[in-house]
């Protein structure tokens, strides 16, 4: 087989250290709570070599690359239609996995934001996921509030998932090398079920305050709620980085009862 020869405009840069792909598949803790995984982007197979070798998953491939796809097909000819010639941001996840799975890879850094939001989508089903991303953005996931990596994503994700930085990768374990350094993390979603405010809301407060991050809240949700309907609760005179997940909850909640009472 002849190897697959890394796409600049795919955002390819093929992981080539066998001790870091297995650091990142035993980053999956969770496995007693389902047995499907869905590695995305698997490239020429590092991840998916000790994926296969794990007894207890059931591990599914989806790769955009047709060239990698083709590679793959000959690599692991027992998978069948559990290697899918894709694009995993147009799958219908819930069509193939109706039960609950996971979610692993070594993301492209150019839609790493577009996958969480996928995750985020399908959370009622995604127990976890272990993925590699620019180190910038696993640090924005992570990041506490106020911190300037602190944001929307921070938000969103860590309402709904316990996030864990594992470790950080180094450009030299690519080929080719990324200009930037890597983090792998781990999402395990939360016992929240549904967050106890109007979530849709919530959404839409987290996305405007932190759209004007530099306005108080009371300038930046205008566009939300008239600010003649806001009353003194001291969070509209607070910046969105300065508000954590449960904040952002009784924000939410809030907001909701002065709606209904204008």
């Amino acid at each position: 087989m002849s190897l697959v020869k890394a796409k600049k405009h795919l955002g390819q840069h093929f992981l080539t250290d066998k001790k870091i792909a297995e650091k990142i598949v035993n980053g999956l803790v969770h496995t007693n709570q389902y047995r499907q995984v869905l590695e995305v982007g698997p490239g020429m197979g590092i991840l998916s070599d000790i994926l296969l070798e794990r007894e207890n998953l059931e591990t599914f491939l989806i790769d955009i690359d047709v060239e990698s796809y083709h590679f793959l097909q000959q690599k692991y000819p027992q998978l069948g239609d559990r290697l899918i010639n894709g694009d995993f941001l147009k799958l219908d996840l819930t069509a193939i996995f109706p039960g609950k799975f996971a979610v692993i890879g070594n993301f492209p850094y150019n839609i790493s934001s577009q996958i969480l939001f996928k995750i985020l989508e399908h959370r009622a089903n995604v127990v976890e996921m272990v993925g590699m991303f620019q180190k910038e953005v696993a640090e924005r996931c992570a990041a506490k509030s106020g911190t300037k990596e602190y944001g929307i994503l921070s938000v969103l994700i860590q309402a709904y998932y316990d996030i864990d930085y594992l470790f950080t990768v180094k450009p030299g374990t690519f080929n080719p090398p990324p200009k930037v350094n890597s983090g792998v993390i781990r999402l395990s979603r939360n016992q929240t079920e549904t967050l106890p405010c109007d979530e849709k809301l919530f959404w839409r407060t987290v996305k405007a305050g932190f759209n004007q991050r530099r306005k108080t809240l009371r300038n930046a949700l205008s566009g939300t709620i008239k600010k003649e309907q806001m009353d003194q609760h001291p969070f509209f005179d607070k910046r969105a980085e300065q508000l954590s997940v449960a904040d952002f909850i009784e924000l939410t909640q809030h907001l909701s009862q002065l709606m209904l009472a204008s």
